[in-house]
């Protein structure tokens, strides 16, 4: 999606144009901008993410860093329903099945991703049209070391089972903040990756997730919902 506004100069624009966003629906935040929008998101679910991004300027497209590469800062949609609750887990970035990407965890997508996140809640009704979805209250978390450490180990329990081949465990059940789950338009997108006689196989892509009860506490901290 091309950017709708140059990149921010500094972390205080990037606040100051997030915040102009509160309260505001998707429908007229496009209207101001000229901008069309979905019906619905069914075949277009990360239509909503590029579009804040679009309208904040970030530059970093899909690579493995920042959106706001030059501020150290990821953005993150989070879906809420108009009670504070969020609504579904949180894509990360993907992650590589092959068992060739022997990266340190400093070094790791996610550690990038996650160290300093502008959060934009999106508060829907399941019969909303996207128009409708409101805006909520943007904000900027760094994450705590109490909170990097437990997502290091679950990042390294992942990493783990990539290396020793064992695939068909990386499944959503394992995790406390970080789970691992499919992530793929339908059953019949595929990637290569390597199994535990180091065979290469194809499976399912996997992408690494925010559980929802980890952005729900993030929620009820910054923006005092209970």
């Amino acid at each position: 999606m091309q950017l709708l506004v140059p990149p921010p100069a500094n972390e205080q624009e990037l606040m100051h144009r997030a915040s102009r966003l509160a309260g505001l629906t998707i429908g007229q935040v496009a209207s101001a901008l000229n901008f069309q929008v979905p019906e619905k998101l069914t075949r277009e679910k990360g239509w909503q993410g590029q579009f804040i991004e679009a309208c904040l300027g970030a530059d970093s497209g899909s690579l493995s860093q920042p959106d706001f590469n030059h501020l150290g800062i990821e953005l993150k949609t989070l879906p809420i329903d108009h009670r504070g609750r969020v609504l579904e887990s949180t894509y990360v970035c993907v992650l590589s099945l092959t068992g060739q990407n022997l990266l340190s965890w400093e070094d790791s997508p996610v550690y990038k991703k996650l160290n300093k996140v502008l959060w934009v809640p999106i508060a829907r009704c399941p019969e909303d049209s996207v128009i409708d979805y409101r805006i909520a209250t943007p904000f900027l978390w760094q994450a705590s070391p109490d909170d990097l450490a437990v997502i290091k180990n679950d990042w390294e329990e992942a990493m783990d089972k990539v290396q020793l081949g064992r695939i068909d465990s990386l499944n959503a059940k394992y995790g406390e903040y970080l789970q691992v789950r499919p992530k793929a338009a339908n059953s019949r997108v595929l990637t290569e990756a390597t199994n535990s006689r180091g065979e290469t196989i194809e499976t399912l892509p996997r992408g690494f997730y925010l559980r929802p009860k980890f952005t729900q506490r993030l929620l009820e901290t910054y923006l005092k919902i209970r």
